[in-house]
């Protein structure tokens, strides 16, 4: 069984940076494709960036593209999220996703990834 624990969450102002950090256990970490998504309150959870197996391929949101960046470290089994230039809409509660599989195909549907974190709070002000 896959587990999942997202930290490096918090409160932050308007252009400034956070990096969420996703620890996995339970299965080899090379082998989950990953994801991290977000829900803001009072609207659908939205897929964030993904990354294959080995982070040679990404794919990351029209919204935070050239801010967020998505990354991971197999031998530390963590998966990053580097986020810059944070702005209100940014906020939201970020969820670390994951799916097993014999290949990564840069997943984007909430219902591709069987396993979840407990999500992390991220809180951006003016």
């Amino acid at each position: 069984q896959v587990q999942l624990v997202e930290s490096g969450g918090g409160s932050v102002q308007a252009g400034g940076s956070l990096r969420l950090s996703c620890t996995a256990s339970g299965y080899t970490f090379s082998r989950l494709c990953m994801g991290w998504f977000r829900q803001a309150l009072g609207k659908e959870r939205e897929a964030v960036a993904t990354i294959t197996f080995t982070g040679g391929s990404t794919l990351t949101a029209d919204s935070v593209k050239g801010r967020f960046t998505i990354a991971r470290d197999n031998t530390k089994n963590t998966l990053y999220l580097q986020m810059n230039s944070l702005k209100p809409e940014d906020t939201a509660m970020y969820y670390c996703a994951a799916r097993s599989g014999t290949y990564c195909n840069l997943e984007w549907n909430f219902g591709d990834f069987a396993y979840w974190g407990q999500g992390t709070q991220v809180t951006v002000s003016l």
